[in-house]
């Protein structure tokens, strides 16, 4: 049976998701795949021209109740329009696991994700809708923030989305529609050879490892972490990490790299220590890959801290 691709767009309203369908259909070359299907799930600010999708080989369904957006909906207008391609305006507002949990006609698969972002509010909404702009973006393949400007936090963005989505591509667009190529600033230095990493800065400098591992290579770190030794870890290797917040109190997860230690097996699991460590990037067999890998210089008994959760602000 033919397979149906869906190209999913999130994101809250006015972000941007109608202009990147339109630009995608009319300049990017997809209206040549045949027949293409818009559900449209909110009225913004840009609005579709039929007579322009119709030019094209398009047709728009719009969706105005959550409710609606059924199994038996997505069948009915399939038979209708026989669509070779869909793409699909979610309303930002929406719980996903709607569209998540709703059965989609036979055929149908989504084969992209693209989640849109106001630059100019997203902090607004990480302040305080946090946990419903997290969720819009939590799946997504890709996710543009666009009408960035000089004063837009690239680095603050990157940390909090991909504290919940490691596999996204982020893109950084200016009001323009031009991308924004600026350096990522990190709020502390690692020039030097030696770094030593405070609470305040330990999500975002865990982030910045994995992503950019090659610039801390070599180089000796101190942090105070926590002691994590599951069983299947051979003899003198364990992980020193710590508990990070990603997006509420419900989404908290351990942030630690593996580390070899012969003296370590002193300290018991849940014990805070202060770790004095080379930062090397290799293959290891217990990730499979290459992967960040700590070599301790030594390992020291520490106290708890007052706050033992890590922020990525």
């Amino acid at each position: 049976m033919q397979e149906i691709p869906i190209y999913l767009f999130t994101g809250f309203m006015d972000s941007g998701k109608t202009t990147l369908i339109k630009e995608t259909l009319l300049e990017n070359g997809f209206a040549d795949q045949g027949k293409s299907l818009i559900i449209c799930c909110e009225d913004g600010e840009v609005e579709y021209d039929e007579a322009e999708l119709k030019k094209i080989n398009a047709s728009l369904v719009m969706v105005e109740n959550e409710e609606d957006f059924t199994a038996d909906f997505l069948n009915a207008i399939n038979m209708k329009y026989l669509p070779d391609q869909v793409f699909i305006e979610y309303n930002g507002t929406w719980g996903m696991d709607t569209l998540t949990e709703t059965e989609l006609p036979r055929g149908w698969m989504v084969v992209q994700s693209l989640a849109t972002v106001d630059a100019t509010t997203f902090d607004m909404y990480l302040a305080n809708m946090r946990t419903m702009i997290m969720e819009q973006l939590f799946q997504a393949d890709v996710v543009i923030f666009n009408r960035c400007d000089d004063s837009t936090d690239k680095g603050k963005y990157r940390r909090n989305v991909k504290a919940l989505n490691r596999k996204a591509q982020l893109v950084y667009e200016r009001a323009d529609g031009s991308l924004d190529e600026r350096e990522e600033e990190l709020p502390f230095d690692i020039s030097g050879d030696e770094l030593e990493i405070t609470d305040a800065d330990y999500a975002i400098w865990y982030m910045d490892c994995l992503d950019n591992p090659k610039k801390y290579e070599g180089k000796k770190v101190s942090f105070l972490a926590l002691v994590y030794n599951p069983d299947k870890l051979k003899k003198g290797i364990f992980v020193p990490g710590r508990f990070a917040m990603t997006c509420c109190a419900d989404d908290v997860q351990y942030m630690g790299f593996l580390c070899k230690a012969d003296d370590w097996s002193e300290f018991k699991a849940k014990q805070y220590v202060t770790v004095t460590a080379r930062f090397e990037y290799k293959f290891m067999k217990e990730y499979g890959e290459e992967g960040p890998v700590f070599y301790a210089e030594q390992v020291e008994a520490a106290d708890k801290p007052k706050e033992e959760l890590v922020y990525f602000n």
